[in-house]
């Protein structure tokens, strides 16, 4: 069991830009307890067993032959969402689309806020533009003012501008009236892009998709994840939206059959099923309110506001979430997302998944054990039972101790240039 741990909690020491695969885990693990996952942002509701049933049925099918083209897909696609096809780009994933959007369309330089979704900073570092990364304001809950955001374009004279609405890790939702406005000032840049694949679990009013209006717009495109609002990250599908020529341009660099049979498949089983998935969200908006208020109950933690399928949180002082990433995983089979490899964050942050209340129970039960279980003389040398958060680090009936020193690791990107860029700033 110890040597299974150890193997476990040592893929993240050689994974640094993204956590390793659940495959990867699991394969790791071995006969250990099932792994409950707060770090991969799925929805849990969508698909439905049916419809997981329905695939398994017709899975020799689907791994026999070959798709579609990405053609006939994307129409049925923007059949269900009611677009044009000749205004959307369907993908492998959002990662592939970014990635032909960095190549074609990003000239010199291109800002973002920081932190944000990684492939949007080691990206275009990878292909030799200028990242210029504007730093969002933990006072500020890691909010995004648009005027500020602005001006750091025109200060730094940027070429495309980028925005993750709801952003990750932080969830923070920039209003549709405020992306319109930030679209309106960056009118003259090549490009700005407005990436909405967490847009779908948000409720904060009825409509913040800016879809529609980059159609219209001369230089802007919408990115979204199929397979983060569907559940689905393995089938790897995602589309863009912009005008036109914006949209053709990135198809006809994309191979006739970029996606995959499971992408078609889910695709077309959607029509029948868009009040179940629409309810879905209803239920991840739920359980996103009940997580928030478990999670502000534990002393000492920090819980910002949240928009996506996923809360992110400040540990108390003096506690270090590799660690405690390594403890829940060995001690609680508890999987989450410590964010000291993401620029602008640091390993005393966590990006915790939405999950159904009973998960939610044993992540919250096994916070508490780990970081307030019993008092421990440094957070270096935490062993199973002991607390991460020396008792007089956190607010509550505890007894006084003298605090540990947090434990800084150095950023690794897996970017030899992102790591130089940071470690030189």
């Amino acid at each position: 069991m110890a040597e299974a741990g150890s193997n476990v909690t040592e893929l993240f020491r050689t994974s640094t830009a993204h956590s390793p695969s659940y495959a990867a885990l699991s394969r790791a693990s071995g006969d250990r307890q099932p792994i409950t996952d707060f770090c991969i942002p799925c929805n849990p509701y969508f698909p439905t067993p049916e419809m997981f049933d329905e695939l398994g049925d017709r899975l020799r099918e689907i791994l026999t032959y070959y798709p579609s083209s990405a053609d006939a897909i994307t129409a049925e696609l923007c059949s269900v969402l009611g677009l044009n096809p000749q205004t959307v780009a369907m993908g492998n994933g959002s990662t592939e689309l970014i990635t032909w959007i960095d190549h074609l369309l990003v000239r010199e330089s291109l800002a973002v806020p920081v932190p944000t979704f990684g492939r949007w900073t080691d990206q275009p570092m990878e292909t030799g533009k200028r990242v210029d990364m504007f730093p969002l304001p933990e006072s500020q809950g890691f909010a995004l003012d648009p005027a500020s955001f602005v001006d750091f374009v025109r200060s730094r004279g940027s070429r495309t501008a980028v925005i993750c609405n709801p952003n990750n890790p932080d969830g923070g939702l920039l209003p549709r009236h405020g992306v319109l406005a930030l679209l309106d000032q960056l009118q003259d840049l090549d490009l700005v892009v407005v990436d909405e694949s967490f847009l779908e679990f948000a409720d904060a009013e009825a409509d913040s998709s800016v879809v529609g209006d980059a159609v219209l717009r001369p230089n802007t495109i919408v990115l979204r994840s199929l397979g983060k609002n569907f559940g689905l990250h393995g089938v790897r599908f995602g589309y863009l939206v912009a005008n036109p020529g914006l949209a053709g341009r990135v198809r006809a660099a994309l191979p006739k059959w970029n996606l995959n049979s499971f992408a078609e498949t889910v695709v077309f089983m959607l029509k029948e099923h868009r009040l179940e998935y629409a309810h879905s969200l209803r239920l991840v908006q739920r359980d996103r309110q009940e997580m928030i208020w478990q999670l502000s109950r534990l002393p000492g933690l920090t819980v910002y506001p949240s928009q996506g399928n996923f809360v992110y949180v400040r540990l108390p002082e003096g506690a270090d979430g590799a660690l405690l990433r390594d403890r829940l995983l060995e001690e609680h089979g508890v999987l989450i997302r410590e964010c000291g490899n993401k620029i602008g964050s640091s390993s005393r942050y966590l990006r915790l998944v939405v999950r159904p209340q009973p998960d939610v129970q044993r992540l919250v039960a096994g916070l508490e054990r780990t970081l307030y279980g019993m008092p421990q003389q440094s957070v270096h040398t935490a062993v199973p039972g002991q607390a991460l958060v020396p008792a007089g680090r956190h607010p509550g009936p505890m007894p006084a101790a003298q605090p540990a020193a947090a434990h800084a690791l150095p950023y690794a990107s897996g970017t030899a240039a992102v790591d130089r860029l940071v470690q030189g700033a």
